[in-house]
């Protein structure tokens, strides 16, 4: 590893495959099946990522065990972060519904309740919102179209999306 660190590109080659038993070794213990490929792999690629913090007098197989424990733990955790969002079921069709489907009757929906409460703000926050959120303008461009400094802008927009959400939570 240190002649890796140093540049050798060949030691270092030669290290990672030389290493994989035992990567594999340290993973087994938490995965299983193709699971443990995948472990090695991200095992391989951290400590590519990370072998710049390998100190040479200090012993290499215990750097690395410490690095694939971590790394396997990692992604059990991440295996149940999904597991816990995600059903899978081998059974089911996959259907993807058109994204133009039903969006003119939502949009409208959607627009009738929030033009009416955009109309009811007060002027500068209306004005605020108009020009940032609905013309798209820049900060910039609105303090010149408006004559309000950029500051102004920012409040009146904050001001105006807090009442919004306020509205339409209260519909």
């Amino acid at each position: 590893m240190a002649a890796g660190q140093n540049g050798d590109s060949a030691s270092y080659e030669r290290l990672l495959r030389a290493v994989v038993p035992f990567v594999r070794a340290v993973v087994s213990r938490h995965h299983r099946g193709d699971r443990i490929d995948d472990a090695v792999q991200d095992v391989l690629l951290t400590v590519h990522r990370v072998r710049h913090t390998y100190d040479p007098a200090r012993p290499f197989d215990n750097w690395l065990a410490t690095i694939a424990h971590r790394r396997s733990i990692d992604l059990l955790r991440r295996r149940a972060r999904i597991a816990a969002n995600e059903t899978n079921d081998e059974l089911a069709y996959e259907t993807f519904a058109d994204p133009m489907a039903n969006s003119d009757l939502e949009r409208n929906a959607r627009t009738e309740g929030l033009s009416a409460a955009i109309a009811a703000l007060p002027e500068s926050q209306r004005e605020a919102i108009d020009l940032l959120k609905v013309r798209e303008m820049t900060l910039i461009e609105a303090a010149r179209t408006s004559g309000k400094s950029i500051a102004a802008l920012k409040v009146n927009v904050h001001r105006a999306i807090k009442t919004l959400r306020a509205r339409m939570k209260g519909d």
